[in-house]
């Protein structure tokens, strides 16, 4: 650590850390190696999850629960096993409350169609409301105006602050006796800002409301207890979190679960099947169809493994520190707007700005000539793009590996930006 990071405090031990990802010590373009600041699109993966995957199609790779055979065995225990560890991560009451999906956006759109098709008194109609916020991923957008447009359901949403906040002033207005469900992100991807989940599920337990909640970008990087929460339903993905693609998790509360009607069809949610109807397994599996994603699963629970044993209040304040710094090094680049909160206080460690009237792209195509990595473009939250009256940000976003040499080289290569753009 330099004279200049020497204020910093809580950080973990990086130089230890970033030996476990190969994808860290990559060169790219003339021999940089990579500043890799997209964590917030995808996770780099450590050996430990690399290592169990790679074990598992190598020794244990079979279908699951069905088998009677050792390997079969083996792979439903690692893949039962995995779930086990994903409710204790989260702090379920029961590990029948974590269902697998293939990701976060699956997850949201299960919830979606299960009150679709849901009896009362969960069922959204025509006669009922849908509220969620401005600053939504478009996966926890899209899912709600597909089920309105399908049921006549109303769609209503909190706007946004010029800070980056949520303007929860009219939060009666929005939040009303007729409102079904109500979703929202726990920390938003583009703004970084962590939303006070407090005041919005005490409002919608005032009116009956089920409550979910998208933990993409907060399952990574804090403690994430469904239990403290109180909300009905969480969702989030292994991608971000160290974990493997192509694995997510909605975790429902029991008793919904029971009540709510499954979405897909097919293989291992049933119960007894005959040509005139079908009865269906008990959640998780209810919600299950088909052969699950296996080694995801195995690779998530190494995943939780790796990440538990850093401890998420040390990744916490960790990403607390780089971000404060970030925050900080970013206000000193002349033109340069961070479009969200401009202190590190109630956010995550994703920070969107923009460059004079340097185009995104161009920023993030001169950055990585230099190695440097970010993403550009509206992050599939196209809605706050609109609201702040710019076509895209570049975004810089920060996990358990990030360093402060990191924040230095991005602010080396903004300047870099801005002097080849004249």
């Amino acid at each position: 650590m330099t004279s200049a990071h020497q204020g910093l405090t809580g950080l973990l031990d990086t130089e230890a850390i970033r030996k476990d990802f190969p994808l860290l010590d990559r060169v790219v373009h003339d021999g940089k190696k990579i500043v890799y600041l997209d964590s917030a699109a995808t996770s780099q993966k450590p050996r430990q999850v690399l290592d169990a995957l790679n074990q598992y199609y190598e020794r244990h790779n079979a279908n699951v629960h069905r088998g009677v055979y050792t390997v079969a065995e083996e792979a439903t225990a690692l893949y039962e096993g995995a779930r086990d560890k994903v409710a204790a991560f989260i702090n379920a009451p029961s590990r029948d409350e974590v269902i697998f999906t293939k990701n976060a956006s699956e997850s949201l759109n299960l919830v979606a169609n299960m009150l679709g098709w849901a009896d009362e008194p969960y069922r959204v109609d025509h006669e009922t409301e849908i509220a969620i916020t401005e600053m939504e991923h478009h996966s926890n957008i899209v899912p709600w105006q597909l089920l309105s447009q399908r049921t006549g359901a109303k769609l209503k949403w909190f706007g946004l602050t010029d800070d980056g906040r949520l303007d929860l002033s009219n939060i009666e207005e929005v939040i009303t006796e007729k409102t079904k469900i109500v979703s929202f992100t726990l920390v938003s991807n583009l703004l970084g800002t962590v939303n006070p989940v407090e005041t919005i599920i005490r409002r919608a337990q005032e009116v009956g409301a089920l409550v979910c909640i998208d933990a993409s970008q907060a399952a990574p990087h804090m403690v994430l207890d469904v239990q403290a929460l109180q909300a009905d339903f969480v969702a989030f993905t292994g991608h971000k979190m160290c974990g493997p693609t192509g694995i997510g998790v909605l975790w429902g509360r029991q008793e919904l679960l029971e009540d709510l009607p499954p979405f897909l069809g097919g293989g291992e949610m049933i119960e007894t099947v005959s040509m005139h109807s079908s009865t269906y397994a008990p959640a998780p599996h209810k919600f299950e169809a088909g052969t699950p994603p296996i080694a995801q699963a195995v690779g998530l629970g190494a995943a939780v493994d790796y990440l538990s044993a850093i401890g998420m209040e040390n990744i916490a304040r960790h990403e607390h520190a780089i971000t404060e710094y970030a925050v900080r090094r970013l206000q000193e680049v002349p033109d340069l707007r961070i479009i969200g909160p401009t202190t590190a206080e109630d956010r995550g460690a994703a920070i969107s700005f923009t460059l004079g009237d340097i185009h995104p792209h161009d920023v993030g195509q001169v950055l990585d000539e230099q190695g440097i990595a970010v993403r550009v473009g509206h992050h599939c939250a196209r809605p706050v793009c609109l609201r702040y009256g710019i076509p895209a940000t570049t975004r810089a976003s920060f996990y358990l590996y990030s360093t402060p040499a990191e924040v230095d080289a991005l602010v080396e290569g903004l300047e870099h930006v801005r002097n080849f753009f004249g």
